[in-house]
């Protein structure tokens, strides 16, 4: 008994039971024990746990997927290229650099392909003046003053670079033909900036309105602010449509490597008209083709045999000589014409449904449906402003005008004037060096001088384009 008794003396209280110093125990908790003891809670926990951790990692992964795909979406060629090339005047760090708006969809980019005196003035105005165009007049002019007097199969490379670089509105390059130690180039210092409607109307100057239809005066325009390259950039990039008209690609192959670059939509507008007719304007405004004409005939292969340039009997004069570069450049550009029909009669991967063919002749005879067609082709809504416009610049009451000044005229009868102008010995040079592109356009040939004259008869067939 006392034994019993001292043991419970010695009984050790649990630390955890101790007081903590003032004199209480401390409460025991059973809930834990409960818990332990019924293992069907623990698991039901866990499950709901697991539950949760599975629905948050599909969550995230979904997030990361989307996440993925929005970049993948923002990143598209175009636009990076766009973008990029707009920031010449302008570091990343810029805040609008950053914040810059990116484009709603890819641009469509036309080259009008033609040559001189093909009425290219006139069908460039038919862009010229659509609001939602930014269009640029004959840019390669600059290379063709700078790198003169080379000859113009040699400059290709570099009005493709030029074209390469304008199309992502990127007109620093520009700068590569300026003078050295000339002013920087500004709006007005483009070929043909004084009768662009880009140019000369609002943001950019407050002379015209780009939604109203109407020929620019040079001279009203002449007075509009030169506003900087990086302005006018800035211009360029809130267009959709871009259209550059040019005279010095001389063939359609040369511009394959834009044609096929994935970032670009590039599509080409061979504007072609009767050698003849463009034999017979490059005459009449030879004094404004001088150089022009020598940088073509220096591309002449030399190895070719050529027919007289004046035929046997006749007898040459002044007036022969002073003509002989202007028919004589005819021999290459229609060389390298009948290279690019070639391609389109048996088009490559790249250029098929981005080539279209527009005779001179067609247009002036119908431009509204001419218009229309190559509306459609460039992915253009045809208004009804502009449709007036093309009907009435072809259907003036003159047959001819100043060279290089598009005017209201009468464009049929302006088509057929080599007609009644042209010797039989000048039809039949032309005729010699152009007779495959003639035949693939529908150009019929003459026999005789009174067959030329004749115009009663037409000398225009299908065009097996």
């Amino acid at each position: 008994m006392r034994g019993k008794q001292y043991h419970q003396a010695l009984k050790l209280t649990a630390p955890w039971e101790k007081d903590a110093g003032f004199g209480r125990k401390l409460k025991t908790y059973r809930n834990h024990t409960k818990i332990i003891a019924q293992p069907g809670i623990v698991m039901k926990v866990l499950r709901r746990k697991r539950i949760v951790l599975f629905m948050a990692y599909f969550l995230l992964l979904v997030l990361t997927m989307l996440n993925l795909a929005n970049y993948k979406w923002t990143k598209e060629p175009q636009q990076c290229n766009h973008q990029m090339r707009s920031t010449t005047y302008q570091s990343r760090s810029d805040i609008r650099y950053l914040y810059r708006p990116s484009l709603a969809k890819k641009r469509q980019l036309i080259y009008v392909l033609t040559t001189w005196r093909s009425g290219s003035s006139f069908f460039g105005e038919l862009f010229n003046q659509n609001p939602d165009v930014f269009f640029l007049y004959e840019p390669m002019w600059h290379i063709w003053q700078k790198l003169y007097p080379g000859d113009a199969v040699s400059l290709q490379g570099a009005a493709r670079d030029m074209l390469s670089s304008l199309y992502r509105c990127d007109l620093s390059v520009f700068q590569l033909y300026n003078s050295p130690g000339g002013k920087n180039f500004t709006s007005l210092g483009l070929f043909g900036a004084t009768l662009n409607k880009v140019v000369c109307s609002y943001p950019l100057c407050s002379a015209y309105r780009k939604e109203v239809v109407g020929m620019v005066d040079d001279k009203v325009c002449k007075k509009c602010p030169p506003q900087s390259l990086r302005l006018l950039e800035e211009e360029c990039l809130k267009y959709n449509t871009i259209v550059i008209k040019g005279v010095r690609i001389l063939d359609v192959n040369v511009l394959a490597p834009l044609m096929e670059d994935p970032s670009l939509d590039l599509k080409v507008i061979h504007l072609v008209r009767d050698p003849r007719a463009v034999a017979n304007s490059r005459i009449k405004s030879r004094h404004g083709l001088i150089r022009e004409n020598l940088q073509v005939v220096r591309s002449r292969d030399p190895k070719l045999r050529r027919i007289p340039f004046v035929d046997v009997g006749h007898k040459a004069n002044k007036k022969d000589g002073s003509d002989y570069h202007s028919i004589g450049a005819m021999e290459v550009i229609c060389d390298r014409t009948s290279r690019t029909l070639r391609t389109a009669l048996n088009p490559p991967s790249w250029l098929k449904g981005k080539y279209m063919a527009v005779r001179y002749e067609d247009l002036v005879e119908n431009p509204v449906k001419t218009l229309r067609s190559v509306y459609r082709f460039a992915n253009l809504t045809s208004i009804h402003d502009i449709e007036s416009f093309a009907l009435n610049m072809t259907s003036g009451s003159t047959s001819s005008s100043k060279p290089f000044i598009v005017s209201s005229r009468n464009a049929t009868q302006a088509a057929s004037a080599w007609r009644t102008v042209l010797s039989i010995q000048q039809i039949k040079q032309v005729e010699d060096y152009c007779h495959h592109a003639m035949s693939v356009l529908g150009y019929e040939r003459v026999r005789t001088a009174g067959e030329a004259k004749d115009l009663s008869k037409s000398l225009l067939a299908h065009s097996k384009l």
